[in-house]
């Protein structure tokens, strides 16, 4: 077993982003269909690594930079959370969070209703539903814990993370076919000369040329150090109580206070443009981390029944996105590049989202309401709808605990 220490898997992550840019620029699948740079390098090592350990070798990374790397993209999505902007934007965040809450329903009764058909327990089929692919890996380990303990269920909690990690494949590699296919339908951007040339947002492009000095980049860094801090204490504080929330949306919520509150007072003004960069870099090595880390064994290892109901959840996600949220959300440009995100956050986690969204708007054009309205639904808002629903699902009779 080769084990690389913190300087070696950062080397790597590296390495896995360079690759995965090298991989879209010269093969045309990869860039036709959007597939974002850290999914194509990082799944090609992690396929490289499941071949090796057929011949017993075995590579494993020092993850300990992998939770910061992810705070840290939530703090720079919090300092990027404009009120002003919000509040433009307050009609298209309700419908799309209507159109998000409808697929947790239909992926909690699908991957129910499979799990009776194949003769699994039911809680099995809850598992590979919201918990795990809306939810993703935090959500699920805390509920598989939950139903192991209370439930009685076996192996819950290695269900719940082979499941998660699926569906953070599957949500990277669904979300550029299922937007090219849409864009197709309509009218780019791009396409209208009349409209007036907008600069687009960090997130938006992300490879786009920014004018940062080393006194501004610390300022912004210092930022989203407070904002890691104190969502990390008001995380503590809220542990057990009836308000406990994932520490990533307590990061995200100081860093929406800071950028408003110091912005309201006169006292600051975030650079957007410097915070984006930093956002960005936090997420591309998050994303090569996480996915070159994946345990592709443990999926393979995954009972049929269990890979039946979560390809079939796969499926209805890019159904879902093609025929709910992209008309609900207007059957335009923007629609197509929020159905790509959907697809993200749907299955797998924001931080794909975001990648999903950048492969699209990177080819195609800007879409500012796409990069307003997804990272807010995806990080916040989605983590407490959520428990409400799968709480509403346990009340269910065939869920009663012993």
């Amino acid at each position: 077993m080769m084990q690389l220490d913190f300087y070696g898997t950062l080397v790597a992550a590296s390495l896995v982003l360079l690759l995965g840019r090298g991989l879209v620029t010269r093969v045309g699948f990869l860039r036709n269909y959007n597939i974002p740079e850290p999914v194509a390098g990082g799944l090609l090592v992690a396929l490289a690594l499941l071949v090796l350990r057929t011949f017993d070798i075995e590579v494993r990374f020092d993850t300990s930079l992998q939770t910061p790397l992810m705070l840290a993209f939530f703090a720079t999505i919090g300092l990027s959370a404009d009120f002003a902007s919000l509040k433009k934007g307050g009609r298209v965040v309700g419908v799309f969070l209507l159109a998000v809450v409808g697929l947790l329903i239909v992926q909690n009764a699908m991957g129910i209703g499979l799990a009776k058909m194949l003769g699994l327990d039911p809680l099995m089929g809850l598992l590979t539903g919201s918990i795990t692919l809306s939810g993703g890996h935090g959500t699920g380990a805390a509920w598989g814990t939950v139903f192991s303990e209370k439930y009685g269920l076996a192996s819950a909690s290695e269900l719940a993370i082979a499941s998660a990690t699926f569906g953070l494949v599957l949500g990277g590699l669904i979300g550029g076919p299922v937007a090219r296919l849409l864009i197709k339908r309509v009218q780019v951007p791009g396409c209208h000369p009349q409209e007036t040339p907008r600069l687009p947002k960090g997130f938006e492009q992300p490879n786009k040329e920014r004018s940062i000095t080393p006194f501004s980049f610390i300022e912004s860094l210092a930022l989203i150090a407070v904002s890691l801090l104190a969502g990390n204490l008001l995380n503590s504080l809220l542990q057990g109580t009836a308000l406990e929330l994932p520490t990533f949306v307590c990061v995200l919520f100081v860093g929406v206070v800071l950028r408003n509150g110091l912005s309201a007072l006169g006292l600051y003004q975030v650079f957007e443009r410097e915070v984006s960069v930093l956002g960005n870099v936090s997420l591309s090595l998050f994303l090569a981390i996480a996915l070159m880390s994946l345990k592709l064994w443990d999926l393979a290892a995954l009972a049929l029944p269990i890979f039946i109901i979560l390809a079939a959840q796969a499926l209805v996600m890019a159904l879902f996105a093609i025929f709910v949220t992209f008309r609900v959300m207007g059957s335009n440009y923007d629609a197509a590049v929020l159905a790509a995100g959907h697809c993200g956050f749907g299955l797998g986690a924001t931080p794909t989202a975001i990648a999903n969204m950048q492969a699209v708007t990177q080819r195609y054009g800007p879409s500012q309401i796409a990069f307003l309205v997804v990272p807010m639904v995806g990080a916040f808002f989605i983590d407490i709808i959520n428990v409400i629903v799968i709480k509403l699902y346990l009340a269910l009779p065939f869920f009663a605990v012993a």
